[in-house]
């Protein structure tokens, strides 16, 4: 079969301090980062993994956490050489960073350019104090505007800035307000989503009082009014970018196509060219764990079982506003299309999906009852 398109995903474990509502795999800093040690792993976890390459090159890269602009340029340039030494860096290869708005971080965006990087995604979150604040954030808006500032000057292909909506005590012109300070700003591409509270976290103990539906629904549809009038293209669920600059890495998750995760909890998606079959790898968790050299860096694998394929090719496509190939669903999960053609049925049938000229397109409801169109495939 033909393989997709290959990704990896880098994770960095550590940031200043945990936020509330944060469920990553991130761990607050205590001490000096062991920078030195934790690359050499990442190198050592990807020889480790290199029998999933398959011969091909990669795509890009997201380098996530905690908060990865901890680290030094000097880290990333070592790294970097390695993954081309090792596989190779595909033509024109997006490669992104995650970094926060602080002084420290801002002042590596350069560093990071000569490193290789050529994508930065900013975690701002809000521009009001208050609600940086209700968030734990340790940034205020004069930081994350710089950021942005800089981010421009640095040299980048693109950059992102991440913006949160339904934050606690937050009205509707406080919502609107930020999105519009976050367009003023310019960035060739905008996340903008709603807080949800994730179990483990703090938030999850100590819930927030958070505004209510209808306030959440008219954040929503005035926020997406805004960004459509400033030439922002909605093209998933959070991710609205300017033409020719949509996020690839998430583009390719989305398509579902292939991924190598290294790093402390790093999850992968592999499939294999004799078989067709999909497997999900993740790395173990707690940084200390992760660097004792006696144990491996997989935590585990396991193979998609055939049941699950469908509601995972979907749960992913449909996140999507571009049509999806109907050859796509066979070609990627290695499954006849007549199994889900009832379900398929019953999405048209309803509004939730419509099918065109060899596509899928999921309607305006169906992005709106996305759930419900989901469950379809269960």
């Amino acid at each position: 079969m033909t393989l997709p398109p290959l990704s990896l995903y880098v994770h960095v474990p550590w940031c200043v301090q945990k936020c509330p509502y944060c469920d990553f795999n991130s761990h607050g800093q205590k001490g000096d980062i062991p920078e030195a040690e934790y690359v050499q792993h990442l190198i050592d976890d990807l020889k480790a993994d290199l029998h999933l390459v398959q011969g091909r090159k990669i795509h890009s890269i997201f380098i996530g956490g905690g908060t990865p602009s901890l680290l030094t340029g000097d880290a990333y340039t070592r790294l970097l050489n390695e993954v081309d030494s090792l596989i190779g860096l595909a033509d024109n290869c997006e490669i992104t960073l995650e970094a926060n708005p602080g002084t420290v971080e801002t002042g590596r965006f350069k560093e990071y350019v000569k490193a290789g990087i050529n994508r930065i995604s900013i975690g701002i979150q809000s521009l009001q104090s208050d609600k940086l604040k209700a968030l734990g954030r340790i940034h205020g808006a004069n930081e994350a505007t710089y950021a942005a500032e800089q981010a421009k000057e640095a040299g980048l292909n693109s950059f992102n800035l991440d913006l949160m909506h339904g934050l606690p005590g937050q009205t509707l012109d406080d919502a609107l307000s930020d999105l519009k300070q976050i367009i003023a700003l310019d960035p060739p591409h905008i996340s903008w989503y709603q807080l949800t509270i994730e179990p483990n976290t703090q938030f999850a103990s100590k819930p927030p009082t958070l505004p209510q539906d209808e306030t959440l629904w008219d954040i929503q549809e005035q926020g997406q009014a805004l960004l459509a009038k400033a030439g922002y293209i909605q093209y998933e669920i959070s991710g609205y970018a300017k033409p020719g600059y949509q996020c690839q890495h998430n583009l390719n998750y989305w398509r579902f196509g292939d991924y190598l995760g290294i790093g402390c909890g790093a999850h992968g998606k592999v499939t294999n060219a004799k078989t067709g079959i999909i497997t999900r790898t993740e790395k173990v968790k707690h940084p200390r764990g992760y660097m004792d050299m006696v144990k491996p860096y997989l935590y585990k694998s396991w193979h998609v079982e055939q049941d699950d394929l469908a509601f995972e090719f979907f749960m992913n496509r449909f996140r999507l506003v571009e049509p999806c190939p109907i050859e796509d669903y066979s070609a990627l999960t290695n499954q006849p299309l007549q199994s889900q053609q009832a379900a398929l049925n019953k999405a048209i049938n309803t509004g939730l999906l419509i099918e065109k000229d060899g596509h899928w397109q999921v309607s305006l409801k169906g992005h709106r009852f996305l759930n419900d169109l989901l469950e379809l495939f269960v």
